[in-house]
Parts: structure tokens; sequence; C-alpha cells
């Protein structure tokens, strides 16, 4: 993932990221500040990893992330959809 994307979704993943990787704690999360290179670190830190590894598990994560919200919104789109259909859809009296 680009490092401009991840610190822009950085309040949106920060939540999600304590249940992905649980040794983090609210400290780490507060450090890290949403910077990539930082949460390389942290992660490398905390698990042991190479630098590869952390960057592998935080895009797979990132990208999972990506899914489960296209995912939701195309859900809620369809409930919007069908609560509230176009009119061509109404049925004609």
């Amino acid at each position: 993932m680009n490092k401009d994307i991840f610190e822009g979704k950085w309040k949106q993943v920060r939540g999600q990221a304590k249940e992905w990787w649980g040794k983090l704690t609210d400290d780490d999360l507060e450090r890290v500040g949403g910077k990539y290179e930082q949460f390389i670190g942290t992660i490398q830190e905390k698990y042991g990893y190479t630098r590869e590894r952390a960057e592998e598990e935080i895009n797979k994560r990132l990208a999972e992330h990506e899914v489960h919200e296209k995912e939701a919104e195309l859900s809620m789109r369809a409930a919007e959809h069908d609560a509230n259909p176009p009119a061509s859809a109404l049925p004609v009296a």
C-alpha cells in the first residue's frame, strides 16, 4: 500500500490495528501517529518480523480492510435501493 494512502486512512485503521496485532498498545499506536515507516518498525519490534514480513502483514491486513469497506458500502447501497426504488421501478396504477 502506498504510504500516503496508509497515512490518510490511519484513523479508520487504528482501531482495527489492535485487533490485528494484539501486542500493540495504545501508546504504540499513539507513537506511530499514522506514519507508515514508524508502523513498520513497531510491528518489527513487537513481533520480531523482518522489515519485509512486517510490510507483507500490514499490506495483507489493509487489503482485507479495503475489501470489507467496499462490501459494506455495496451492501448499504443495495439496502438503500431496496428501501427507495427508482420511480421507474414502481408499479404503474
